[in-house]
């Protein structure tokens, strides 16, 4: 068999692309303070966080998440499987869209206090932090917390009480209002070196996340199962099996034991 080089030069764009994204995420510890000044995007329509969505699960517990193709424009095998499991409307149609649906995960440019040495960092997590950050935004009472001359500093601790799931984040904006940075040289190589979401997220062609997604579902992998001819296909045969009866939706995968979603994509940055 003639090796496909396309095949190698994708993995390693996969790979690279994976490595980079560590080298500048940053994610703050249970039980330890942290102190972060979070750095509005540039061009960024006046949002100073980005949202991404991702199909999370497909393909086992470590398989890498799938950054949704519709989010920009894109075609989307798993969005159109989503539209006709919500047409067919049946029980089990129903159970698989469940687990079908992508996830939301917010990203903020960060510069890490007592680690300004390693530059401005990314630090994504869940809807829950992304709600109370935005919460605290829009609280008047501590000004634009991002401003790089008057903005506030935030002190972070993450704590986890016995018997709940999930850890709780608190965030404490400092008292007094300061500058990012009194160096001019260090701010000004901190804002001209705001990683780039599209460096990092690999956004796959629809013919890969079909396959991938068609050997999701019927337990196979991407050695042993044939790749379908079109993506209407494989929807149209996927939803008259489930109506049938004769196939059931495939449960969604059992991840590691983690506190949350944050942790299990730490692990898969990892």
């Amino acid at each position: 068999m003639a090796i496909d080089f396309d095949a190698i030069r994708r993995k390693l764009g996969q790979i690279s692309g994976q490595n980079k994204r560590s080298a500048v995420t940053w994610r703050p510890e249970e039980g330890k303070d942290a102190t972060v000044r979070i750095i509005s995007f540039p061009n960024n329509d006046g949002q100073p966080f980005v949202d991404r969505w991702f199909y999370y699960g497909i393909g086992g517990e470590k398989a890498f998440p799938i950054l949704a193709p519709n989010q920009f424009g894109k075609p989307d095998p798993i969005q159109e499987l989503i539209t006709k499991l919500r047409e067919d409307g049946s029980e089990a149609s129903r159970t698989l869209c469940k687990s079908l649906y992508p996830k939301l995960r917010t990203t903020a440019a960060v510069i890490v206090r007592g680690e300004e040495e390693k530059g401005v960092r990314l630090w994504t997590f869940g809807k829950m932090i992304y709600q109370d950050l935005l919460t605290l935004l829009l609280d008047e009472d501590y000004g634009d917390i991002t401003d790089i001359h008057t903005g506030r500093d935030l002190k972070i601790l993450v704590t986890k009480q016995a018997g709940k799931q999930f850890a709780d984040t608190k965030f404490t904006p400092r008292p007094v209002q300061s500058p990012l940075s009194k160096d001019a040289d260090q701010l000004k190589m901190w804002l001209t070196t705001i990683p780039k979401m599209t460096d990092y997220d690999e956004l796959l062609e629809a013919s890969v996340i079909e396959k991938r997604v068609n050997d999701w579902l019927t337990g196979g992998s991407s050695e042993n199962v044939e790749k379908v001819s079109t993506t209407a296909e494989t929807i149209d045969s996927e939803v008259a099996s489930l109506r049938s009866g004769s196939a059931k939706p495939k449960a969604k995968p059992k991840a590691k034991v983690t506190d949350d979603l944050d942790d299990a994509f730490a692990e898969l940055e990892e």
